[in-house]
């Protein structure tokens, strides 16, 4: 009878394992149509916003005169659609070489994606050499020429044209003209209404970046606070009440078992310094057990708090994770706006906030604030604070984030701000 029941199991599990493997085989079989039509459909989608938004014209501030937020939210999405298609591409590509399944409706599909991929890919050209033979001199008009033939041309039949450095500077500095520029608009009598309407663009990337700030911050904070009663009664349910697991780790332990030694001291010392009748030992025995069971569901529920806060602080970081996602648009905005703020700084500025922050976290005290920082996340998820990890962290992470740090500075800011680069080393030393 055993035997029956056992073979028909195995013959169950063969046909279910089957079934899967048969599923699996479907999925793989048709990825590459799947992924073709994902494909599809983001470069429909691109198509879709150049027909209702850019009177059919390629996504581009010159197609319409939307504003700089707007553009940027027309850009971000063509810049995800276009990641879809090359994504999905390459997955097709990969399971067509595997699955050969040829379709008639793939041709129509791969013209119309590269119709839409040929707008936005920017194919630069090997720039062909040019040998001094071919720079024509006028000795004189002590003058380059302006147009440069050159005899190799490229494959378009396309001549080479080498604009004079004489030509590009011109005959006054730029700075007069843009400074005649500026004087015009502001006699213009759109300036005004120009001026306001900057200063509104500008007060409304400013409320936005800091809206969206604040709910990076609030969102998961409130998450994790409301989450949290709502998670510890099904911890506390699902561990019950079992004395094997009253503590998450030794250290718990360690500290109930001094804790309640203390305890015990303490009515000792507390007779011996008052002339009241010895105690009895039961008597020191029942006030010792009291305070066991009041230790056991202290660090119950410490234990249970400490479960919770790793659910807790998941559901915080998906919903920090939804909030990044879902707003694209605010984030071009805020970076935007931090962008105006830095490089609105004086040098000095710059240069206290770079050493403020590298003293902060690779500075000579900075070992002891990190130690702080990982045995107090070791006691928020319950773990034990080992030591020789905590060690081994603060040996590595400080000096790689040093390492990191210092080639931004000298491969980034010495060519985006070479004088907030000499006042930094000035005040470093």
């Amino acid at each position: 009878m055993k035997d029956y029941f056992l073979k028909k199991k195995i013959v169950v599990l063969k046909e279910r394992l089957h079934e899967y493997l048969q599923s699996i085989y479907q999925w793989l079989i048709g990825t590459p149509e799947r992924s073709l039509s994902e494909a599809y459909q983001a470069a429909q989608t691109i198509r879709n916003i150049e027909i209702e938004h850019f009177a059919g014209k390629k996504i581009s501030s010159e197609s319409a005169s939307y504003s700089e937020t707007a553009m940027s939210y027309w850009q971000v999405q063509l810049e995800k659609n276009l990641l879809i298609i090359k994504l999905r591409l390459a997955e097709f590509q990969t399971g067509n070489s595997f699955f050969n399944t040829p379709n008639t409706t793939f041709l129509e599909k791969l013209q119309f994606i590269d119709e839409i991929l040929d707008k936005y890919t920017y194919r630069q050209e090997k720039p062909e050499q040019v040998s001094d033979e071919n720079i024509v001199f006028k000795p004189q008009n002590l003058q380059v020429s302006n147009v440069i033939e050159n005899p190799i041309t490229s494959s378009q039949g396309s001549e080479i044209r080498v604009e004079s450095a004489f030509n590009k500077s011109g005959l006054l500095p730029r700075t007069i003209g843009r400074t005649f520029s500026r004087i015009q608009e502001d006699f213009s009598p759109e300036a005004e209404e120009k001026f306001v309407r900057n200063f509104r663009r500008s007060q409304n990337r400013t409320r936005m970046a800091v809206r969206f700030l604040l709910l990076l911050v609030i969102i998961p904070m409130l998450t994790q606070h409301f989450s949290k009663p709502l998670i510890e009664p099904i911890v506390a349910r699902v561990r019950g009440e079992s004395p094997s697991k009253i503590f998450l780790n030794t250290e718990m332990e360690e500290e109930a078992f001094k804790e309640l030694k203390t305890f015990e001291k303490k009515l000792q010392f507390q007779h011996f310094i008052s002339q009241a009748p010895p105690i009895a030992p039961e008597s020191i025995e029942h006030q010792v057990k009291e305070k066991a069971h009041e230790l056991v569901e202290e660090f119950q529920a410490k234990s249970n708090s400490a479960i919770s806060n790793i659910f807790a602080d998941l559901l915080a970081l998906i919903a920090f994770a939804l909030v990044i996602v879902t707003s694209q648009k605010e984030i071009i905005v805020v970076k935007a706006f931090l962008d105006n703020i830095i490089y609105g700084l004086s040098d000095s500025a710059k240069a206290f906030l770079i050493i403020l922050f590298t003293d902060t976290f690779v500075g000579f005290h900075s070992p002891h604030g990190w130690e702080v920082i990982l045995d107090g996340v070791a006691e928020h998820l319950g773990l034990p604070a080992n030591q020789s990890l905590i060690s081994l962290f603060i040996a590595t992470f400080p000096v790689i984030l040093d390492t990191i740090f210092k080639y931004w500075i000298f491969r980034y800011l010495s060519r985006l701000s070479p004088s907030a680069l000499a006042t930094y080393k000035d005040m470093n030393e």
